[in-house]
């Protein structure tokens, strides 16, 4: 066979071997379309991509070989679908880069030390018989525990040995006792002129103990009258009580108020005949009531916030306070930074966890598993836990589930060329199996 006859033949059957392989690259591609399509309703799928490469091969016998195609896909996880609300607080969402920890049920049921970490940038988690958030497909949200005063401790940020499986106690009964309390209240000026009655004022404050228990701390104001003749004095004896001690007082200050005109009315001067002294800085004293100390905002010099003194009446305006009687939990959420609050039926709301969000330099280089979860490779980078919000990460959406990333209009568009584009590979091969007929009937 001449040169130029091989050279031919040769050429023909790389013609052959670029259609076949046409054939596979489009295939695999519309295995990727229709994984796409089929997931275009799936919460947090994130589509896939494929590219498809040429292979050269160059001239060989002075013919010219067609190398081919290949085809490699990728996930393209740092792509983000849009959000939509859903009724259920624990349903969330990360609105931005970053991505919250979760791990798999049956490694926390299997108890074989730290359960490993997933991740995930939406999920829908709520209580099961165990307390533990839960997904319907196995996934239970991981944060780190709050100290029993609501903080979060100091944990090591590149890895996940600080976190835990979040499990709420559902039956938990829980008191918050009162340890601040801010009294607004009008004293009558006309109380402190000569011919006064000199009534005295009465005010009663509930307070929680240690134990949740309902307390109450008892405050007269006694105003101090002018001889016949004499000026106002604007001068006020204030005593406190504790119903937890028989009733005992257990702070007593003599306020003046000033009649300046710029800051009449104001306190002017507050002096301690027992009990811990006043602050003026704060406009705080402090008192032992049973259950420990406890501080009293009453105002700060020259401030119309606190106890004023002012026309004819005695009006106790505003009492704010901490503290709560024991109450059952009844709801939890979780903020946008990442804070599993408790709410209770007295109103007291507890921080019990934090979720942090993961972020690494190639998302796109995670290992995709089975429920929109993913697991770090060395593809995917150095990985830090952030606070949500806080630094490169976005923050997280309650009430809320991301969308998939699947747009069906262009993978419908992909879907019409990737079947144009088979077809016209499987012309190519039909055309060779002709001319190859043709050069075998040379012959006859």
């Amino acid at each position: 066979m001449s040169l130029k006859r091989k050279g031919t033949c040769m050429s023909i059957s790389s013609s052959l071997n670029a259609g076949v392989m046409g054939l596979k690259a489009n295939a695999s591609k519309l295995s990727v379309i229709s994984d796409n399509i089929a997931n275009s309703g799936t919460y947090g799928y994130k589509r896939m991509s494929a590219d498809f490469n040429s292979m050269v091969i160059g001239k060989s016998g002075g013919a010219y070989s067609a190398g081919g195609v290949s085809i490699s896909t990728q996930r393209l996880i740092s792509d983000r679908g849009s959000l939509v609300g859903t009724s259920n607080s624990t349903d969330i969402a990360v609105r931005g880069r970053g991505m919250i920890p979760v791990t798999s049920e049956s490694a926390v049921k299997a108890g074989n030390g730290k359960p490993p970490m997933l991740l995930q940038t939406t999920g829908s988690f709520r209580t099961d018989e165990q307390g533990y958030l839960k997904s319907t497909t196995g996934l239970i949200l991981m944060g780190w525990p709050a100290a029993e005063d609501g903080t979060i401790p100091n944990f090591a940020r590149d890895t996940p040995a600080g976190l835990e499986p979040i499990q709420l106690n559902v039956n938990e009964f829980v008191g918050e006792p009162t340890t601040e309390m801010e009294v607004i209240a009008n004293l009558p000026a006309t109380a402190t002129v000569a011919g006064s009655a000199g009534a005295v004022e009465s005010l009663t404050v509930e307070y929680f103990d240690n134990l949740g228990m309902s307390e109450t701390i008892n405050v007269t104001f006694t105003p101090a009258v002018p001889a016949a003749g004499d000026p106002a004095t604007n001068l006020w004896t204030m005593q406190i009580g504790d119903s937890a001690q028989g009733g005992a007082v257990i702070g007593e200050y003599e306020i003046t108020f000033d009649d300046s005109r710029t800051a009449g009315g104001t306190i002017a001067s507050v002096a301690t005949l027992s009990g811990d002294a006043y602050d003026p800085a704060t406009g705080t004293l402090r008192v032992n009531v049973g259950g420990g100390p406890m501080d009293i905002t009453i105002g700060r010099p020259g401030s119309s916030q606190g106890l004023t003194q002012l026309s004819d009446s005695f009006s106790p305006v505003v009492i704010n306070k901490n503290g709560a009687e024991v109450g059952n939990m009844i709801g939890v959420d979780v903020d946008a930074n990442g804070m599993v609050n408790v709410t209770y039926d007295n109103g007291a709301v507890r921080t019990v966890y934090q979720v942090p969000l993961v972020d690494m330099p190639n998302p796109n280089g995670l290992v995709a598993l089975d429920n929109q979860t993913y697991q770090i490779s060395n593809e995917s980078g150095a990985y830090f836990l952030w606070d949500a919000g806080d630094g490169p990460t976005g923050d997280l959406v309650n009430f809320a589930r991301e969308e998939s990333t699947t747009d069906v209009a262009t993978e419908l568009t992909d879907l019409i060329q990737t079947q144009r584009a088979y077809s016209s590979n499987a012309k190519v091969i039909q055309t060779v199996d002709e001319m190859l007929q043709e050069t075998t009937n040379i012959k006859r």
